[in-house]
């Protein structure tokens, strides 16, 4: 394996069993790779399975079937010293700062709890100044360690999360839409936050979101969701500006253009249809209902994610067969 892969996907599927034997496909063969020092973005409507897809990868949801490697390691198979390890290095920070920390602890026991685990702190003075540096990095006071939660605003709450996130010096952290329930303004500082760790620790992300214009700000790859599996996935620039599915196409047509001339003039594509139910889905491409550039084969044969540039992979038949591939 390429050791500047750190997070190998391969035909990932989560289903999740229902009443009257019915079958909830949140995660339906999903492949992908997530490079060393990188972030990818996973974008897509509410109910897609950006959330199970990323709960899944790092093992906090038990796979279906597929591979998922964590550094060339099948991450079910690891135990002992290697598990601990796996622990420490794969982090993730949530989408609800509210409902994520415990009310009943004090900050500086939530960000230490992860240094108590791993037995990261020499004494109770290291285990302090560890906690007073980590919460001066996310920009809070060293006194806030004595509060409890419900003192802090949503932004403050996240800063906090992030702060325990990096208390046990991970590699890699699932970001589960974490910037989703802030508001505006605060935003955009908990994704600049992000950013500069990872520059200055060498982080890497898996950072889910359904905002296409912060996904774009954040991420040095994108991977498209619809409806359990994955559409298109290319570098995060040239997708915005060349998205080829139909799907990413839509997505993209909805981001505000700061110029407002630009934004007048364009065209917004208007998705027909619904989504359909991750219980029933149809057979062939998932997305058939609501394209208007729907064919046949569309309609009984299920498209592959396929390579059409270097870097840009699509699922769809009709750029298989503009392109010949």
């Amino acid at each position: 394996m390429d050791s500047s892969i750190i997070f190998e996907v391969k035909n990932l599927k989560k289903f999740f069993s229902l009443e009257h034997k019915s079958v909830l496909k949140a995660v339906d063969d999903v492949s992908f790779t997530i490079n060393k020092g990188e972030t990818l973005g996973l974008v897509g409507e509410s109910g897609c399975g950006k959330t199970t897809c990323g709960r899944t990868v790092i093992g906090m949801y038990d796979r279906t079937e597929g591979e998922i490697l964590y550094k060339g390691k099948d991450i079910r198979r690891l135990k002992g010293k290697d598990r601990k390890a796996y622990n420490k290095e794969v982090q993730i920070i949530f989408q609800d700062p509210y409902a994520s920390l415990n009310p009943r602890m004090t900050v500086a026991d939530i960000i230490a709890e992860g240094i108590d685990i791993h037995g990261l702190a020499k004494d109770a003075d290291d285990r302090r100044n560890r906690v007073n540096h980590l919460l001066e990095l996310v920009g809070l006071d060293k006194e806030h360690g004595n509060r409890f939660i419900h003192e802090f605003s949503g932004g403050q709450r996240q800063r906090i999360g992030i702060a325990r996130a990096l208390a046990v010096e991970p590699k890699f952290i699932l970001c589960d839409e974490p910037i989703s329930a802030l508001d505006v303004s605060i935003q955009a500082q908990v994704a600049n936050l992000l950013i500069k760790f990872q520059k200055e620790l060498g982080l890497t992300y898996l950072f889910i979101a359904h905002d296409l214009a912060m996904v774009k700000h954040i991420s040095d790859r994108v991977a498209v969701m619809y409806l359990g599996a994955i559409v298109e996935l290319d570098e995060s620039e040239d997708l915005y500006k060349n998205p080829l599915h139909p799907y990413t196409k839509a997505l993209m047509s909805a981001i505000p253009i700061a110029d407002p001339k630009i934004e007048r003039e364009r065209q917004r594509i208007m998705l027909e249809g619904d989504v359909p139910s991750p219980i029933d889905t149809p057979v062939g491409c998932k997305f058939q209902g609501r394209c208007k550039q729907c064919m046949e084969r569309c309609r009984t044969e299920t498209p592959m994610l396929k390579e059409v540039s270097k870097g840009h992979l699509v699922a769809c038949h009709l750029i298989e067969e503009e392109i010949n591939i």
